[in-house]
């Protein structure tokens, strides 16, 4: 996470991926939101593309090796992530392989019913409605 005053929004991506069915969601291990659900993902860095990006976060916080299927959708509430303004890319993606398992930012791997969401961290349940829509 950026540590320096904000002068313009972060840029973050998201993925929305399914295994035997179910949404792959991680507990977060830190704060904002610690211990709740949330989409894997994190901040793009520079030089990637959103694509790459997102694929990366998901590797990295799931072990899935997964492939863009297309995009969901661009959030941008200010007061979406209470560390500051960031707006997110959120892509449906395609697993192509690897078996879940927490990394990084990761306490757990929670594979959720999308039709019975527990709450979830930042606007994620949202996210995940339009992806269902």
């Amino acid at each position: 996470m950026p540590r320096t005053p904000q002068s313009h929004p972060w840029v973050t991506v998201d993925g929305l991926v399914l295994v035997d069915g179910k949404l792959v969601a991680v507990l977060r291990r830190n704060p904002p939101f610690e211990g709740m659900p949330a989409l894997p993902g994190g901040f793009l860095e520079l030089g990637e593309t959103a694509e790459e990006g997102v694929i990366r976060e998901v590797r990295e916080e799931t072990g899935l090796e997964t492939r863009v299927a297309r995009l969901v959708g661009v959030y941008s509430d200010p007061s979406r992530d209470p560390r500051g303004h960031t707006v997110t890319l959120a892509y449906a993606l395609e697993r192509t392989g690897g078996d879940p398992s927490a990394g990084s930012d990761a306490k757990a791997i929670v594979l959720l019913d999308p039709d019975r969401l527990p709450p979830m961290a930042f606007d994620h349940a949202r996210i995940v409605a339009d992806w269902r829509a």
